[in-house]
Order: C-alpha cells, then sequence, then structure tokens
C-alpha cells in the first residue's frame, strides 16, 4: 500500500459502441509512488475495480463482449461481427483475447468418456476426454497414444469408470493412468466390428445370394401379362385428383403457363398431366403410352425383331428408310423392351453383400416386408449365413439387454465353434478384451456423449476452415 501520490493523468478505454457511435471512457487516476525498496519499479498507477486492468485500452465490459464474439467465430468472422455492431478490433486480437482465458476447473470425475479426432484426418490426430455424467467437455490431448492419457490421468483424480472403443492405445493409458478404473467397451463399437465381421462372411458366400433359374413356364409369357387398368394407393389417387384439376382448368381456357401460376406448379409438371389422355399413364411404375414418332412402325419392328429378320442397327436403316425421323437411340431402347419368345427374362439381379449383411444386422422390426423374405429364401440357401444370422440375433439380444455378465462366454464359445472364420476372429478379439467388452454389454455407460462432441469438435473446425492450431481449438471447445 502506498499514500504518496506522484501525479495524475487522463486514462482513455474503449467501450462498447453506444448505438452505431463508437464510446470511449475518460478516467483520471493517480499514479503512486511505491515505497518497497525490493520493487524495480518505482511507481504505479491505481485500477478501477470491474472496470480497468494493467496495460489495456479497453473497458472490462468491451473485453467481454469481444471474448464471448471471438469464442463464438474465431478470428475474421468475429472481427466482421464486430466492425457491424460498431466495435474496433482485429482478428489477431480476438484470437489473444480467446487465448488468454483461462480454462474451466475440472473437478473430480466418476465417469470419463475418451475418444480421438481428426485435426488433419489421415495425419495429425487428438484425444477428447469428456464427463459422461454432464456430457461436457474435460480437456483436449494432443495425440492419440497411450502417453498423453496416462500422464493426464496421473494428475487428477482417478475416474471409477471410463468408456473408450476398441483402441488398444487408450486401454494401455487408462490402464496405466488409472489401474483401479472400469473400463468399458463401447457397445456402437462392438455392433460396428460385429458388422464388419458379418459383411465379410456374406462377401465369402456371394453365390448364395442369387435366385436359382427356374425352367421357363408353360403358361403365358410376359409379353402377355396384361397390366391393371386401375392402380390403387396413395400416389395413384393423387395423380387422378391432379390429373382431372388440370384438365378441368384446361377445360375453362386457361393455358398452361397460367395454369403453372395458379397451382404454383411447375410448367413442365403441367404439360405432363395435360399430355396423358388418362391418369393411369402418369402412376409411377407404369409406362406411359405417350404419343410417339415411333409409334406407327412399331408393329413392323416387334414382328422383325420377334423373327431375327436383322440387327438393331439394320431395322433402324429400314424404318429410316420409311420416313422415321427419329434417332438410333430410340429404336434400340424400343426393341430392348421385346422379349423373343426363344428368349427367357433375364433373373433379377441378386442383392449386394453390403445390403444383406445389413438385412442380417438391423432390428426384425425395422426390416421391411418384402426384405424379411428375400432374407429368409437366401438363409435357407445357406447354412453358414444361416448360423451367422443366429449369431447376431442372439449377440444382439445381448447388447441390448445388457447381458454380457451372463451370456458372454457362452456366446464366444459357440461362435468359436461355429466354422465361420470371420465370426471366429471376431470372438477371438473379444477374448483379447474380455473384461472391456463384458462390462460394456453389462453396463449402462457409453461412449455416445462422446461422439456427439466429436461432431461438435468438426463444426468448430470447418468454422475456422481446418486453419485453427491445436490451442485455439482447444480454448473454443472448452469454453465456446
Amino acid at each position: 500500500m502506498s499514500g504518496r501520490v506522484h501525479s495524475r493523468y487522463r486514462r482513455r478505454l474503449a467501450d462498447v459502441a453506444v448505438g452505431d457511435r463508437p464510446a470511449e471512457l475518460w478516467l483520471l487516476v493517480r499514479r503512486f509512488f511505491c515505497d518497497n525498496l525490493a520493487c524495480a519499479a518505482k511507481t504505479f498507477v491505481e485500477q478501477v475495480a470491474g472496470l480497468t486492468r494493467r496495460r489495456c485500452r479497453i473497458s472490462e465490459l468491451l473485453r467481454r463482449t469481444l471474448t464471448a464474439i471471438g469464442l463464438a467465430l474465431a478470428g475474421r468472422a468475429g472481427a466482421r461481427l464486430a466492425a457491424a455492431l460498431g466495435l474496433r478490433t482485429s482478428r489477431n486480437s480476438l484470437i489473444r483475447m480467446v487465448k488468454a482465458l483461462p480454462d474451466p476447473p475440472v473437478g473430480p470425475v466418476k465417469v470419463l468418456g475418451v475418444d480421438d479426432f481428426a485435426l488433419k484426418r489421415g495425419h495429425v490426430y487428438g484425444t477428447v476426454l469428456i464427463d459422461c455424467q454432464t456430457r461436457k467437455v474435460i480437456d483436449l490431448l494432443p495425440g492419440r497414444d497411450a502417453t498423453p492419457l496416462a500422464e493426464w490421468l496421473a494428475g487428477h483424480p482417478a475416474p471409477e469408470v471410463i468408456c473408450r472403443d476398441r483402441s488398444g492405445a487408450y486401454a494401455d493409458g487408462a490402464r496405466t493412468g488409472a489401474p483401479g478404473a472400469l473400463q468399458v467397451a463401447d457397445r456402437f463399437h462392438l455392433w460396428q466390428n460385429l458388422a464388419v465381421a458379418v459383411e465379410r462372411c456374406v462377401a465369402g458366400h456371394k453365390a448364395c445370394l442369387a435366385d436359382p433359374v427356374a425352367a421357363p413356364p408353360d403358361g403365358p409369357t410376359a409379353s402377355d401379362r396384361v397390366e391393371p387398368v386401375d392402380p390403387t394407393g396413395p400416389m395413384a389417387e393423387r395423380r387422378r385428383e391432379h390429373h382431372a384439376l388440370v384438365h378441368g382448368l384446361l377445360a375453362r381456357g386457361m393455358g398452361i403457363r397460367e395454369i403453372a401460376r395458379y397451382l404454383g406448379w411447375g410448367r413442365h409438371t403441367v404439360q405432363r398431366y395435360a399430355r396423358a389422355a388418362t391418369w393411369q399413364q402418369l402412376v409411377v411404375g407404369r409406362r406411359r403410352q405417350l404419343p410417339s414418332s415411333l409409334d406407327p412402325f412399331k408393329k413392323f419392328l416387334r414382328e422383325h425383331w420377334t423373327a431375327r429378320r436383322g440387327a438393331i442397327c439394320d431395322l433402324y436403316q429400314q424404318v429410316a428408310a420409311q420416313g422415321f425421323g427419329g434417332s438410333y437411340s430410340t429404336v434400340r431402347d424400343f426393341l430392348r423392351t421385346l422379349t423373343a419368345p426363344d428368349q427367357p427374362a433375364p433373373p433379377p439381379a441378386p442383392p449386394s453383400v453390403r445390403r444383406v449383411a445389413g438385412w442380417i444386422c438391423r432390428h426384425p422390426d425395422n426390416l421391411p416386408e418384402r426384405d424379411t423374405l428375400r432374407l429368409k429364401t437366401i438363409l435357407a440357401r445357406c447354412p453358414e449365413l444361416d448360423a451367422t444370422f443366429d449369431l447376431v440375433r442372439s449377440f444382439a439380444a445381448m447388447l441390448t439387454g445388457r447381458t454380457g455378465s451372463k451370456h458372454l462366454t457362452s456366446w464366444i464359445t459357440t461362435a468359436s465353434t461355429s466354422g465361420l472364420a470371420t465370426m471366429t476372429a471376431f470372438a477371438k478379439g473379444l477374448t483379447l478384451d474380455l473384461d472391456a467388452v463384458t462390462a460394456g454389454l453389462t453396463q449402462p455407460w457409453n461412449s455416445g456423449p462422446v461422439e456427439g462432441n466429436v461432431n461438435r469438435i468438426k463444426m468448430l473446425k470447418r468454422q475456422m476452415y481446418g486453419r485453427a492450431g491445436f490451442d485455439l481449438l482447444r480454448k473454443r471447445v472448452l469454453l465456446a
């Protein structure tokens, strides 16, 4: 404390704008002598609590405002918003204010979530730590190795539970930094690993996915089938109402453009309804019978194509000589729709490996009836896929019911003795991390909150165009 006044001077502080005008505070402050002989400073200036700080030319209110803008928008975008609000600052000043903020205090954490995120995908990664109970980010660590996690755990109170993915580095770091914590493998990553194993198993039995080629029936062929005259369903009803509406307005003398403006539709949509003679021609899945320049020549093409009297190019030249002015592709597309009596229709394409794997891994209540029937047909043809399906169903029941402590060991034994290479490898991988997997299939904790914060980190990265350094990104994630 000092009571000897050295001098007085006027101090100017920039403050938040008043309306659209910049504001400035003028303070008359005193400078005092320092009576401490061990101090290098001879004089010092008094500070006004809540208004000023040493070596600063802005008020605390303006500092808090600019800091909030910097946390929300960072450098360039924050500077543009500040200029629109009448505040003078630069992008570098905003970044310095954000970096100068103190880290939030970290208290005891009962359930710790750990996951990695990409600073530069495929090259540079970091680790995010969150409190799974409050779902808030605690800290960001450089790298995704075991050492940073172990050092952080050693410097803070040890958590009771650590939720992580299947990464071996995080398992080693958690084991070193908090040996008494219960490690919980995330259920989502367990199911994801199982889905990969199922897809590899389906790929190994790809030949079982295609339907067997049946003998041609003696009944009517595809060309003899008659399509239903009046389709039903919500879409057919909408087509019927819209067709009647457009033709009713045409009957009143309104033009195509006038109808489009009146209904708020596109002009081509109105034209499509106007050109259709009946509403059945507009139903999705039916071939529209609209007038075509090829109509006068279709009978000739159908007879010669069925009798195999020439290739497509030859038939195109013949109809062109008869007066057809269309293109070659028009004739080609029409002839490809015809099926000769001695040529059976090609069988439907088999479902892809990924689609069948999705059918096996999807919840039965969320699978359409058509896909359920196709899956049953495939499983009936392939005993290996049928066994894989049974293993997936039992694992899903164990995962959703969280009964891993009761059934995981028996499930691993069944999968290992099933004779399926991919499922055996998956079961072997579970045994390497058995305690964490058992806890993941039993405990209520998971890494869902961690994944949500990883998505938030991605948003902040994209907002700064990926140019933010680790220290700035860490401050924004912790404080924004």
